[in-house]
Protein backbone atom coordinates (compact mmCIF):
# COMPACT_ATOMS: atom_id res chain seq x y z
CA UNK A 1 0.00 0.00 0.00
CA UNK A 2 1.70 3.05 -0.88
CA UNK A 3 -0.21 6.57 -0.29
CA UNK A 4 1.47 9.44 -3.02
CA UNK A 5 -0.56 12.57 -1.23
CA UNK A 6 -2.28 12.91 2.36
CA UNK A 7 -5.53 14.54 2.54
CA UNK A 8 -7.45 16.55 5.24
CA UNK A 9 -9.34 13.36 5.88
CA UNK A 10 -6.82 10.83 6.60
CA UNK A 11 -4.74 13.35 8.42
CA UNK A 12 -8.17 13.81 10.81
CA UNK A 13 -7.66 9.84 11.00
CA UNK A 14 -4.40 9.83 11.71
CA UNK A 15 -4.72 12.70 15.07
CA UNK A 16 -7.59 10.81 16.27
CA UNK A 17 -5.50 7.72 16.32
CA UNK A 18 -2.29 9.26 17.79
CA UNK A 19 -4.44 10.54 20.93
CA UNK A 20 -5.83 7.21 21.35
CA UNK A 21 -2.87 5.34 21.74
CA UNK A 22 -1.38 8.25 23.75
CA UNK A 23 -4.53 8.52 26.41
CA UNK A 24 -4.03 3.99 26.21
CA UNK A 25 -0.39 4.78 27.54
CA UNK A 26 -0.33 7.96 29.61
CA UNK A 27 -0.08 6.22 32.98
CA UNK A 28 3.75 4.48 30.71
CA UNK A 29 4.29 8.40 29.70
CA UNK A 30 3.93 9.22 33.49
CA UNK A 31 5.99 6.71 35.13
CA UNK A 32 8.98 8.07 33.18
CA UNK A 33 9.10 10.67 35.06
CA UNK A 34 12.36 11.37 36.55
CA UNK A 35 11.26 12.96 39.79
CA UNK A 36 8.99 10.59 41.87
CA UNK A 37 6.66 13.42 43.39
CA UNK A 38 2.77 13.45 42.52
CA UNK A 39 3.67 15.93 40.42
CA UNK A 40 0.98 16.88 36.91
CA UNK A 41 2.52 14.09 35.04
CA UNK A 42 3.75 14.36 31.61
CA UNK A 43 1.34 11.72 30.60
CA UNK A 44 -1.74 13.58 31.77
CA UNK A 45 -0.93 16.63 30.73
CA UNK A 46 0.05 15.37 27.01
CA UNK A 47 -2.85 13.33 26.88
CA UNK A 48 -4.97 16.29 27.88
CA UNK A 49 -3.85 18.37 25.71
CA UNK A 50 -3.97 15.84 22.66
CA UNK A 51 -7.40 15.14 23.17
CA UNK A 52 -8.19 19.01 23.23
CA UNK A 53 -6.92 18.87 19.66
CA UNK A 54 -8.19 16.01 18.65
CA UNK A 55 -12.10 16.92 19.80
CA UNK A 56 -11.38 20.26 17.69
CA UNK A 57 -10.07 18.39 14.80
CA UNK A 58 -13.39 15.90 15.10
CA UNK A 59 -15.68 19.56 15.38
CA UNK A 60 -14.17 20.54 11.90
CA UNK A 61 -14.38 17.29 9.85
CA UNK A 62 -12.39 18.64 6.53
CA UNK A 63 -11.14 16.75 3.74
CA UNK A 64 -8.95 20.08 3.23
CA UNK A 65 -5.59 19.56 5.49
CA UNK A 66 -5.00 22.95 5.90
CA UNK A 67 -8.72 23.33 7.48
CA UNK A 68 -7.95 19.95 9.64
CA UNK A 69 -4.07 20.71 10.60
CA UNK A 70 -5.30 24.30 11.77
CA UNK A 71 -8.32 22.71 14.10
CA UNK A 72 -6.08 20.30 15.50
CA UNK A 73 -3.74 23.49 16.03
CA UNK A 74 -6.50 25.60 17.38
CA UNK A 75 -7.64 23.05 19.54
CA UNK A 76 -4.05 21.99 21.34
CA UNK A 77 -3.04 25.44 21.59
CA UNK A 78 -6.37 26.37 24.44
CA UNK A 79 -6.29 22.87 25.89
CA UNK A 80 -2.59 22.70 26.63
CA UNK A 81 -1.38 21.41 29.78
CA UNK A 82 2.04 21.81 31.46
CA UNK A 83 5.08 22.18 29.42
CA UNK A 84 4.96 19.00 27.47
CA UNK A 85 1.58 20.08 26.18
CA UNK A 86 2.53 23.61 25.51
CA UNK A 87 5.91 22.19 23.13
CA UNK A 88 3.32 20.04 21.59
CA UNK A 89 0.88 22.48 20.65
CA UNK A 90 4.08 24.42 18.97
CA UNK A 91 4.85 21.67 17.09
CA UNK A 92 2.08 21.27 15.47
CA UNK A 93 1.21 24.98 15.16
CA UNK A 94 4.47 24.95 13.15
CA UNK A 95 3.04 22.27 10.78
CA UNK A 96 -0.13 23.91 10.57
CA UNK A 97 1.12 27.13 8.79
CA UNK A 98 3.45 24.87 6.72
CA UNK A 99 -0.08 23.32 5.17
CA UNK A 100 -1.91 26.65 5.41
CA UNK A 101 -4.43 26.98 2.37
CA UNK A 102 -3.22 23.10 0.63
CA UNK A 103 -6.52 20.89 0.27
CA UNK A 104 -3.33 17.73 0.53
CA UNK A 105 0.50 17.65 0.87
CA UNK A 106 2.88 15.05 -0.91
CA UNK A 107 5.67 13.12 0.89
CA UNK A 108 7.83 16.13 0.53
CA UNK A 109 5.65 18.68 2.27
CA UNK A 110 4.59 16.47 4.90
CA UNK A 111 8.29 16.13 5.90
CA UNK A 112 8.79 20.12 5.55
CA UNK A 113 5.53 20.49 8.13
CA UNK A 114 7.17 18.05 10.05
CA UNK A 115 10.27 20.34 10.30
CA UNK A 116 8.31 23.59 10.20
CA UNK A 117 7.01 22.28 13.51
CA UNK A 118 10.14 21.43 14.84
CA UNK A 119 11.07 25.34 14.23
CA UNK A 120 8.23 26.83 15.73
CA UNK A 121 8.75 24.49 18.87
CA UNK A 122 13.15 25.69 19.51
CA UNK A 123 11.62 29.41 19.36
CA UNK A 124 8.96 28.85 21.70
CA UNK A 125 11.33 27.56 24.33
CA UNK A 126 13.73 29.95 25.87
CA UNK A 127 16.25 27.83 26.80
CA UNK A 128 15.79 24.40 24.54
CA UNK A 129 17.04 21.45 26.52
CA UNK A 130 17.95 18.53 24.12
CA UNK A 131 17.48 15.33 25.27
CA UNK A 132 13.91 15.91 25.74
CA UNK A 133 10.45 16.00 23.28
CA UNK A 134 12.12 18.62 21.37
CA UNK A 135 14.76 16.21 20.62
CA UNK A 136 13.24 13.53 19.41
CA UNK A 137 10.68 15.97 17.38
CA UNK A 138 14.01 17.07 15.80
CA UNK A 139 15.52 13.90 14.70
CA UNK A 140 11.94 12.53 13.40
CA UNK A 141 11.73 15.23 11.31
CA UNK A 142 15.12 15.31 9.83
CA UNK A 143 14.55 11.77 8.91
CA UNK A 144 11.39 12.26 7.61
CA UNK A 145 12.92 14.96 5.25
CA UNK A 146 16.15 13.15 4.34
CA UNK A 147 13.28 10.14 2.96
CA UNK A 148 11.24 12.20 1.44
CA UNK A 149 14.05 13.50 -1.14
CA UNK A 150 14.18 9.76 -2.17
CA UNK A 151 10.72 8.76 -1.60
CA UNK A 152 7.37 9.83 -2.88
CA UNK A 153 5.26 7.21 -0.16
CA UNK A 154 3.97 9.02 2.72
CA UNK A 155 3.81 6.18 5.16
CA UNK A 156 7.08 5.10 3.99
CA UNK A 157 8.22 9.00 5.38
CA UNK A 158 5.98 8.54 8.49
CA UNK A 159 7.79 5.02 8.86
CA UNK A 160 11.25 6.70 9.03
CA UNK A 161 9.93 9.38 10.89
CA UNK A 162 8.81 7.05 13.42
CA UNK A 163 11.80 4.23 13.44
CA UNK A 164 14.17 7.75 13.97
CA UNK A 165 11.80 9.42 16.73
CA UNK A 166 12.03 5.60 18.53
CA UNK A 167 15.89 5.84 17.81
CA UNK A 168 16.35 9.29 19.70
CA UNK A 169 14.19 8.68 22.32
CA UNK A 170 16.63 5.80 23.01
CA UNK A 171 19.61 8.36 22.64
CA UNK A 172 17.98 10.68 25.28
CA UNK A 173 19.68 9.22 28.45
CA UNK A 174 23.14 10.09 26.81
CA UNK A 175 21.90 13.98 26.41
CA UNK A 176 20.56 14.02 29.83
CA UNK A 177 22.54 12.74 32.95
CA UNK A 178 19.61 12.75 35.26
CA UNK A 179 17.93 10.75 32.95
CA UNK A 180 20.82 8.32 33.15
CA UNK A 181 20.88 8.05 36.21
CA UNK A 182 17.76 7.05 37.11
CA UNK A 183 17.61 5.04 33.98
CA UNK A 184 14.44 5.98 32.13
CA UNK A 185 14.07 7.91 28.60
CA UNK A 186 12.40 10.87 28.03
CA UNK A 187 8.89 11.30 28.90
CA UNK A 188 7.97 13.80 26.47
CA UNK A 189 9.64 11.84 24.11
CA UNK A 190 7.88 8.93 24.75
CA UNK A 191 4.01 10.52 24.34
CA UNK A 192 5.63 12.02 20.81
CA UNK A 193 6.64 8.59 19.95
CA UNK A 194 3.04 6.84 21.16
CA UNK A 195 1.20 9.69 19.08
CA UNK A 196 3.52 9.06 16.15
CA UNK A 197 2.50 5.35 16.10
CA UNK A 198 -1.02 5.91 16.10
CA UNK A 199 -0.44 8.00 12.79
CA UNK A 200 1.98 5.65 11.32
CA UNK A 201 -1.27 3.08 12.45
CA UNK A 202 -4.06 5.48 10.86
CA UNK A 203 -2.17 5.78 7.72
CA UNK A 204 -1.59 1.81 7.10
CA UNK A 205 -5.20 1.39 7.98
CA UNK A 206 -5.12 -0.09 11.17
CA UNK A 207 -7.11 0.80 14.19
CA UNK A 208 -6.01 1.71 17.71
CA UNK A 209 -8.19 1.12 20.59
CA UNK A 210 -9.49 4.25 22.68
CA UNK A 211 -11.60 4.58 25.71
CA UNK A 212 -14.99 3.01 26.17
CA UNK A 213 -16.52 5.09 28.98
CA UNK A 214 -16.14 8.68 27.12
CA UNK A 215 -18.86 8.98 25.20
CA UNK A 216 -21.47 7.44 26.94
CA UNK A 217 -20.50 9.69 30.18
CA UNK A 218 -19.69 13.20 27.53
CA UNK A 219 -23.60 12.39 26.29
CA UNK A 220 -24.93 12.55 30.60
CA UNK A 221 -23.04 15.18 31.39
CA UNK A 222 -24.53 16.94 29.02
CA UNK A 223 -27.80 16.67 30.10
CA UNK A 224 -26.39 17.52 33.92
CA UNK A 225 -25.48 21.32 32.66
CA UNK A 226 -28.58 23.51 31.76
CA UNK A 227 -26.55 26.64 31.05
CA UNK A 228 -29.96 28.42 30.31
CA UNK A 229 -30.93 28.15 33.90
CA UNK A 230 -27.61 29.62 34.77
CA UNK A 231 -29.66 33.36 35.60
CA UNK A 232 -32.46 31.64 37.49
CA UNK A 233 -29.81 31.32 40.39
CA UNK A 234 -27.42 33.39 42.33
CA UNK A 235 -23.75 33.05 42.54
CA UNK A 236 -23.80 32.81 46.30
CA UNK A 237 -26.50 29.72 46.38
CA UNK A 238 -23.92 27.06 44.60
CA UNK A 239 -23.75 24.99 46.67
CA UNK A 240 -21.25 22.60 45.37
CA UNK A 241 -18.50 24.95 43.63
CA UNK A 242 -16.73 22.36 41.31
CA UNK A 243 -17.83 20.18 38.65
CA UNK A 244 -14.55 17.79 38.80
CA UNK A 245 -14.35 15.38 35.66
CA UNK A 246 -11.93 12.04 36.04
CA UNK A 247 -11.49 8.26 34.86
CA UNK A 248 -9.62 5.64 37.14
CA UNK A 249 -7.78 3.49 34.74
CA UNK A 250 -8.18 -0.22 37.38
CA UNK A 251 -5.21 -1.32 38.70
CA UNK A 252 -4.55 -5.28 40.11
CA UNK A 253 -2.97 -4.36 43.02
CA UNK A 254 -5.20 -1.66 44.10
CA UNK A 255 -8.09 -3.69 43.20
CA UNK A 256 -7.05 -6.73 45.37
CA UNK A 257 -7.15 -4.19 48.13
CA UNK A 258 -10.11 -2.87 47.45
CA UNK A 259 -12.85 -4.79 45.28
CA UNK A 260 -14.63 -2.63 42.89
CA UNK A 261 -18.08 -2.44 42.78
CA UNK A 262 -20.18 -0.13 40.69
CA UNK A 263 -23.32 0.12 43.26
CA UNK A 264 -20.83 1.16 46.36
CA UNK A 265 -18.85 3.43 44.13
CA UNK A 266 -21.34 5.31 43.53
CA UNK A 267 -23.29 5.31 46.72
CA UNK A 268 -19.53 6.50 48.89
CA UNK A 269 -18.86 8.96 46.04
CA UNK A 270 -22.40 10.94 46.76
CA UNK A 271 -20.76 11.98 49.73
CA UNK A 272 -19.03 13.89 48.17
CA UNK A 273 -21.73 16.26 46.47
CA UNK A 274 -24.25 16.10 43.78
CA UNK A 275 -25.05 15.53 39.90
CA UNK A 276 -22.63 12.70 40.36
CA UNK A 277 -22.80 10.22 36.90
CA UNK A 278 -20.51 6.90 37.03
CA UNK A 279 -20.16 4.87 34.40
CA UNK A 280 -17.62 1.78 34.15
CA UNK A 281 -16.38 -0.91 32.17
CA UNK A 282 -14.21 -3.49 32.86
CA UNK A 283 -11.06 -1.10 32.45
CA UNK A 284 -12.37 1.72 33.79
CA UNK A 285 -14.70 3.90 35.25
CA UNK A 286 -15.12 7.88 34.45
CA UNK A 287 -16.83 10.34 37.14
CA UNK A 288 -18.71 13.49 37.01
CA UNK A 289 -19.88 14.93 40.33
CA UNK A 290 -19.91 18.65 41.41
CA UNK A 291 -18.15 18.80 44.97
CA UNK A 292 -16.96 21.51 47.59
CA UNK A 293 -14.01 19.05 47.93
CA UNK A 294 -12.38 17.74 44.44
CA UNK A 295 -9.53 16.86 45.93
CA UNK A 296 -10.97 14.13 48.47
CA UNK A 297 -12.94 12.77 45.49
CA UNK A 298 -9.87 12.26 43.68
CA UNK A 299 -8.43 11.02 46.85
CA UNK A 300 -11.03 8.40 47.12
CA UNK A 301 -10.51 7.33 43.10
CA UNK A 302 -7.50 6.78 43.23
CA UNK A 303 -7.92 3.91 45.91
CA UNK A 304 -8.94 1.83 42.52
CA UNK A 305 -5.96 2.83 40.42
CA UNK A 306 -4.63 5.91 38.79
CA UNK A 307 -6.04 8.94 37.72
CA UNK A 308 -6.76 10.14 34.05
CA UNK A 309 -8.44 13.07 32.30
CA UNK A 310 -9.14 14.84 35.26
CA UNK A 311 -11.08 18.28 34.43
CA UNK A 312 -11.91 20.45 37.58
CA UNK A 313 -14.26 23.42 36.94
CA UNK A 314 -14.76 26.32 39.28
CA UNK A 315 -18.67 26.65 38.78
CA UNK A 316 -18.98 29.96 40.85
CA UNK A 317 -16.50 31.71 38.40
CA UNK A 318 -18.42 30.16 35.54
CA UNK A 319 -22.11 30.95 36.92
CA UNK A 320 -20.37 34.39 37.63
CA UNK A 321 -18.88 35.36 33.88
CA UNK A 322 -22.16 33.50 32.36
CA UNK A 323 -24.35 36.17 34.46
CA UNK A 324 -22.28 38.66 33.36
CA UNK A 325 -22.26 38.04 29.89
CA UNK A 326 -26.00 37.61 30.00
CA UNK A 327 -26.35 41.38 31.56
CA UNK A 328 -23.84 43.37 28.84
CA UNK A 329 -26.40 41.73 26.51
CA UNK A 330 -29.36 43.60 27.91
CA UNK A 331 -30.26 47.07 27.27
CA UNK A 332 -29.26 49.79 29.35
CA UNK A 333 -27.14 47.35 31.52
CA UNK A 334 -23.15 49.37 31.33
CA UNK A 335 -20.27 47.46 31.00
CA UNK A 336 -18.31 46.90 34.17
CA UNK A 337 -15.45 49.66 33.93
CA UNK A 338 -11.27 47.59 34.36
CA UNK A 339 -9.50 47.87 36.94
CA UNK A 340 -6.01 49.21 36.23
CA UNK A 341 -5.00 46.32 38.03
CA UNK A 342 -5.44 42.16 38.25
CA UNK A 343 -3.95 39.49 39.44
CA UNK A 344 -4.22 35.54 38.67
CA UNK A 345 -2.84 33.08 40.71
CA UNK A 346 -2.92 29.30 40.10
CA UNK A 347 -2.82 26.94 43.67
CA UNK A 348 -3.83 24.28 44.85
CA UNK A 349 -5.90 23.67 47.84
CA UNK A 350 -8.64 25.78 49.63
CA UNK A 351 -6.56 27.65 52.43
CA UNK A 352 -4.18 28.13 50.07
CA UNK A 353 -6.19 29.75 47.62
CA UNK A 354 -7.70 32.10 50.63
CA UNK A 355 -4.53 33.19 51.48
CA UNK A 356 -3.79 34.33 47.76
CA UNK A 357 -7.27 35.95 47.88
CA UNK A 358 -6.75 37.53 51.18
CA UNK A 359 -3.47 39.42 49.67
CA UNK A 360 -4.77 40.76 46.44
CA UNK A 361 -5.42 37.85 44.20
CA UNK A 362 -8.07 38.90 42.11
CA UNK A 363 -8.56 35.26 40.16
CA UNK A 364 -7.45 31.76 41.42
CA UNK A 365 -7.06 28.86 39.22
CA UNK A 366 -7.15 25.76 40.97
CA UNK A 367 -4.94 23.62 39.65
CA UNK A 368 -1.02 22.69 40.58
CA UNK A 369 0.70 19.37 41.64
CA UNK A 370 -2.24 17.28 40.55
CA UNK A 371 -3.63 19.03 37.92
CA UNK A 372 -2.12 21.81 35.79
CA UNK A 373 -4.66 24.17 33.93
CA UNK A 374 -4.99 24.87 30.18
CA UNK A 375 -3.74 27.49 28.47
CA UNK A 376 -7.52 28.32 27.87
CA UNK A 377 -8.32 28.47 31.67
CA UNK A 378 -5.67 30.64 32.11
CA UNK A 379 -6.79 32.74 29.27
CA UNK A 380 -10.44 32.66 30.70
CA UNK A 381 -8.94 33.48 34.44
CA UNK A 382 -7.48 36.96 32.99
CA UNK A 383 -10.22 37.57 30.93
CA UNK A 384 -12.41 37.74 34.32
CA UNK A 385 -9.51 39.49 36.24
CA UNK A 386 -10.93 42.23 34.14
CA UNK A 387 -8.14 44.32 34.14
CA UNK A 388 -5.97 46.85 32.18
CA UNK A 389 -2.57 44.98 32.98
CA UNK A 390 -2.75 41.51 34.63
CA UNK A 391 -0.40 39.71 36.47
CA UNK A 392 -0.02 36.29 36.45
CA UNK A 393 1.53 33.88 38.91
CA UNK A 394 1.96 30.45 37.90
CA UNK A 395 3.66 29.04 41.25
CA UNK A 396 4.67 25.97 39.76
CA UNK A 397 7.58 25.81 36.99
CA UNK A 398 5.49 23.51 34.60
CA UNK A 399 2.99 25.68 34.33
CA UNK A 400 4.77 28.91 33.32
CA UNK A 401 4.73 28.17 29.81
CA UNK A 402 1.45 27.60 29.07
CA UNK A 403 0.36 30.90 31.39
CA UNK A 404 3.04 32.49 28.86
CA UNK A 405 1.05 31.65 25.95
CA UNK A 406 -2.25 32.43 27.23
CA UNK A 407 -1.07 35.97 28.11
CA UNK A 408 -0.46 36.18 24.35
CA UNK A 409 -4.13 34.85 23.36
CA UNK A 410 -4.90 38.34 25.58
CA UNK A 411 -6.46 41.47 24.35
CA UNK A 412 -5.31 42.79 27.69
CA UNK A 413 -2.01 43.66 28.68
CA UNK A 414 -0.41 40.57 30.51
CA UNK A 415 2.71 39.88 32.29
CA UNK A 416 3.83 36.64 33.71
CA UNK A 417 5.82 36.98 36.64
CA UNK A 418 7.16 33.30 36.86
CA UNK A 419 6.90 31.84 40.27
CA UNK A 420 7.85 28.04 40.53
CA UNK A 421 6.31 27.13 44.17
CA UNK A 422 3.55 28.85 46.05
CA UNK A 423 5.76 30.44 48.27
CA UNK A 424 7.44 32.16 45.26
CA UNK A 425 4.34 33.33 44.29
CA UNK A 426 3.48 35.06 47.97
CA UNK A 427 6.68 36.75 47.82
CA UNK A 428 5.68 37.99 44.65
CA UNK A 429 1.90 39.42 45.50
CA UNK A 430 3.24 40.90 48.63
CA UNK A 431 5.47 43.31 46.63
CA UNK A 432 2.69 44.58 44.63
CA UNK A 433 1.83 48.16 44.80
CA UNK A 434 -0.85 49.46 43.20
CA UNK A 435 -0.01 52.66 43.23
CA UNK A 436 3.51 51.92 41.14
CA UNK A 437 3.52 50.93 37.69
CA UNK A 438 3.53 48.09 35.54
CA UNK A 439 7.27 47.94 35.10
CA UNK A 440 8.16 48.98 38.68
CA UNK A 441 5.56 46.15 40.01
CA UNK A 442 7.30 43.51 37.51
CA UNK A 443 10.58 44.40 38.23
CA UNK A 444 9.94 44.23 42.11
CA UNK A 445 7.60 41.13 41.81
CA UNK A 446 10.04 38.62 39.73
CA UNK A 447 13.05 40.26 42.56
CA UNK A 448 11.13 39.08 44.58
CA UNK A 449 10.78 35.23 43.70
CA UNK A 450 14.82 35.24 44.37
CA UNK A 451 14.43 36.20 48.19
CA UNK A 452 12.55 32.98 49.28
CA UNK A 453 13.34 29.51 49.67
CA UNK A 454 10.99 27.37 49.32
CA UNK A 455 10.95 24.08 51.14
CA UNK A 456 8.30 20.75 50.25
CA UNK A 457 7.15 17.56 52.08
CA UNK A 458 5.40 15.08 50.36
CA UNK A 459 5.35 11.32 49.06
CA UNK A 460 7.11 9.32 46.94
CA UNK A 461 4.55 7.69 43.67
CA UNK A 462 7.56 4.97 42.54
CA UNK A 463 11.08 3.93 44.16
CA UNK A 464 14.19 5.46 42.23
CA UNK A 465 17.50 6.53 43.45
CA UNK A 466 18.50 10.25 42.73
CA UNK A 467 21.43 11.85 43.82
CA UNK A 468 23.01 9.10 45.62
CA UNK A 469 19.23 9.15 47.63
CA UNK A 470 17.85 5.87 47.50
CA UNK A 471 14.10 6.51 47.46
CA UNK A 472 10.80 3.87 48.04
CA UNK A 473 7.62 4.05 46.90
CA UNK A 474 5.54 5.48 50.10
CA UNK A 475 8.59 7.34 51.08
CA UNK A 476 8.11 10.76 52.29
CA UNK A 477 10.19 13.68 50.65
CA UNK A 478 11.86 16.42 51.17
CA UNK A 479 12.29 18.81 48.34
CA UNK A 480 14.36 22.36 48.78
CA UNK A 481 13.40 24.04 45.68
CA UNK A 482 13.82 21.66 42.82
CA UNK A 483 16.39 19.04 44.65
CA UNK A 484 15.51 15.91 46.87
CA UNK A 485 17.90 16.43 50.09
CA UNK A 486 15.80 13.96 52.30
CA UNK A 487 13.81 11.04 51.99
CA UNK A 488 12.26 8.64 54.73
CA UNK A 489 9.60 6.71 56.10
CA UNK A 490 8.93 9.08 59.07
CA UNK A 491 6.99 12.72 57.59
CA UNK A 492 8.27 14.64 60.43
CA UNK A 493 12.16 13.24 60.36
CA UNK A 494 11.76 14.73 56.66
CA UNK A 495 10.75 17.79 57.63
CA UNK A 496 12.89 18.69 60.67
CA UNK A 497 15.88 17.80 57.71
CA UNK A 498 14.36 19.82 55.49
CA UNK A 499 14.14 22.95 58.01
CA UNK A 500 17.72 22.46 58.55
CA UNK A 501 18.61 22.64 54.91
CA UNK A 502 16.56 25.99 54.65
CA UNK A 503 17.42 27.60 57.54
CA UNK A 504 20.48 29.82 58.15
CA UNK A 505 21.68 32.63 59.95
CA UNK A 506 20.19 35.35 57.41
CA UNK A 507 16.75 33.62 57.71
CA UNK A 508 14.14 36.17 59.57
CA UNK A 509 10.51 34.59 58.68
CA UNK A 510 9.44 30.85 58.36
CA UNK A 511 5.73 30.30 56.66
CA UNK A 512 4.59 26.98 56.88
CA UNK A 513 1.46 25.99 55.11
CA UNK A 514 -0.11 22.77 56.14
CA UNK A 515 -1.87 20.42 54.12
CA UNK A 516 -4.33 17.49 54.75
CA UNK A 517 -2.42 14.79 54.93
CA UNK A 518 -0.82 17.31 58.18
CA UNK A 519 -2.69 16.74 61.72
CA UNK A 520 -2.59 19.23 64.52
CA UNK A 521 0.02 16.85 66.60
CA UNK A 522 2.00 17.49 63.38
CA UNK A 523 2.03 20.92 63.09
CA UNK A 524 2.52 21.50 66.77
CA UNK A 525 5.73 19.51 66.64
CA UNK A 526 7.34 21.35 63.61
CA UNK A 527 6.76 24.28 65.41
CA UNK A 528 8.19 23.27 68.23
CA UNK A 529 11.36 21.91 66.64
CA UNK A 530 11.53 25.30 65.08
CA UNK A 531 11.45 26.91 68.50
CA UNK A 532 13.59 24.78 70.43
CA UNK A 533 16.44 24.59 67.26
CA UNK A 534 15.90 27.69 65.52
CA UNK A 535 15.08 30.23 68.11
CA UNK A 536 15.75 33.28 66.53
CA UNK A 537 13.41 32.86 63.28
CA UNK A 538 9.85 34.54 63.31
CA UNK A 539 7.19 31.60 62.24
CA UNK A 540 3.84 31.92 60.67
CA UNK A 541 1.22 28.96 60.40
CA UNK A 542 -1.50 29.03 58.24
CA UNK A 543 -3.76 25.63 57.11
CA UNK A 544 -3.40 25.57 53.38
CA UNK A 545 -5.44 22.45 52.98
CA UNK A 546 -3.25 21.22 50.20
CA UNK A 547 -3.86 17.77 49.13
CA UNK A 548 -0.30 15.27 48.34
CA UNK A 549 2.19 17.91 50.22
CA UNK A 550 1.34 17.71 54.00
CA UNK A 551 4.35 20.58 54.41
CA UNK A 552 4.77 23.86 52.47
CA UNK A 553 7.74 25.89 53.88
CA UNK A 554 8.78 29.24 52.88
CA UNK A 555 12.04 30.95 54.31
CA UNK A 556 13.04 34.50 53.80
Amino acid sequence: MTMRTLDGRRFADMVQQGAAHLANNAKTVDALNVFPVPDGDTGTNMNLSMMSGAKEVKANASDHIGNVAAALAKGLLMGARGNSGVILSQLFRGFAKAVEGKQAVNSFEFAAALQAGVDTAYKAVMKPVEGTILTVAKEAARKAVEAAKKERDVIAVMEAALAEAKAALQRTPELLPILKEVGVVDSGGQGLVYIYEGFLAALKGEIVSAARAEARMDDLVKMVHHQSAQSHIHTDEIEFGYCTEFMVRFEPDKLAEHPFSEETFRRELSQFGDSLLVVADDELVKVHIHSETPGEVLTYGQRYGSLINIKIENMREQHANIVGKEAKTLPGVAKEEAKPYGIVAVVMGAGVAELFRSIGAHAIIEGGQTMNPSTEEIADAIRLANAETVFVLPNNKNIVMAAKQAAELSEQRVIVIPSKTVPQGLAALLAFNPAQSAEQNERAMTAALSRVKTGQVTFSVRDTTIDGIEIQKGDYMGLLDDRIIAADKDKLAVTKRLLDALIDEQSEIVTILYGEDATEIDVETVVAYLETKHDGVEVEVHNGKQPLYPFIISVE
